[in-house]
C-alpha cells in the first residue's frame, strides 16, 4: 500500500507539471544551433535532484529545455551549463550513466509501469559521442542510436554552456529487439510520458550529480527510478497545428 500511495503521489505531482508542446511546420535541423522555430517553445527547468548531491554552483551544473513536434519526431533542445565534460568509458554500453550524459525518458502512450527490461518505455542515455544506450529484454545494455539524431556544441560566448539538440522517434509498446520496428507517426492531442535528466561527472569514478525535470518521490530512499518505472515521468500533450 505504501508503494501504491507513493506512485499515486508521483502521478499527481508530475501531472501538475504537464507541458503543452507546439507543432513545428518545418523540421528542426539538429546541429546544436538554435533556429527561429524554437522561439515558439517555452523553456522548462531541470531543478530536481534525482541522485548524488546537489551541484555546488550554476557553473557546475544548470539546465533547461524546450520541446517541439512534427509527424516524425519529438524535438528537444537543452541548454546545459557544465564546467567539466567527462566521457571516460570508450564503450558506449559500459557504465554510460557515470559519464556526462543527457537522459531522455519517453513513454509513447503515457501508460506508465515498469520498463526496466522491456520497451513499453525508453530511458535513452545519450553520451557525449551522441550514442544512446538503454537496457534490453536480456537485461544487458544496448545501443538505440538509430532511434534519434543528436548533436551538441559549445556556446562561443559562454564557454560552459552547450546547446544539445535531439530529434527522437517514438515506438509503440510492442517494440521488439533485433527485428524491424516501425516508428509511430505523431498526431495532435497525443499524450506522451516524458522526463529529462542530466548525468554530471566532474572527475569521479561515478557521477556526482543527477538532475532532472520532474520531481521523483523516493522509494526505499532512492529517487533514481526513471529507468525502472515510467509512472514517475511527467506528461506532454502535442498541440494542434496552427
Amino acid at each position: 500500500m505504501k508503494t501504491a500511495a507513493l506512485t499515486l503521489g508521483l502521478l499527481m505531482s508530475n501531472a501538475a507539471m504537464a507541458i503543452d508542446v507546439e507543432h513545428t511546420a518545418t523540421p528542426i535541423t539538429i546541429d546544436g544551433v538554435s533556429e527561429s522555430a524554437w522561439d515558439q517553445a517555452k523553456w522548462q527547468p531541470m531543478p530536481f535532484l534525482m541522485d548524488g548531491t546537489l551541484p555546488d554552483s550554476d557553473k557546475d551544473f544548470k539546465g533547461r529545455y524546450k520541446l517541439l513536434w512534427d509527424e516524425n519526431y519529438l524535438y528537444l533542445q537543452a541548454d546545459i551549463v557544465d564546467d567539466v565534460l567527462i566521457d571516460t568509458h570508450p564503450d558506449p554500453t559500459d557504465k554510460y550513466w557515470d559519464d556526462d550524459a543527457l537522459e531522455v525518458f519517453i513513454d509513447s502512450d503515457a501508460s506508465g509501469g515498469n520498463h526496466q527490461f522491456n520497451h513499453t518505455a525508453f530511458a535513452y542515455h545519450i553520451g557525449l559521442d551522441n550514442q544512446a544506450g538503454d537496457f534490453g529484454a536480456d537485461k544487458k545494455p544496448h545501443l538505440y542510436t538509430d532511434h534519434l539524431i543528436s548533436h551538441w556544441q559549445r556556446n562561443s560566448t559562454a564557454p560552459y554552456n552547450i546547446t544539445w539538440e535531439v530529434a527522437i522517434k517514438l515506438y509503440p509498446n510492442d517494440f521488439q529487439e533485433g527485428v524491424p520496428n516501425t516508428p509511430l507517426k505523431l498526431t495532435a492531442k497525443q499524450v506522451i510520458g516524458f522526463m529529462l535528466a542530466y548525468c554530471d561527472n566532474d572527475g569521479s569514478k561515478i557521477r556526482e550529480h543527477f538532475m532532472g525535470s520532474h520531481e521523483v518521490q523516493p522509494v526505499n530512499g532512492s529517487r533514481n527510478l526513471g529507468y525502472i518505472d515510467a509512472s514517475v515521468f511527467g506528461k506532454v500533450t502535442l498541440l494542434p497545428k496552427k
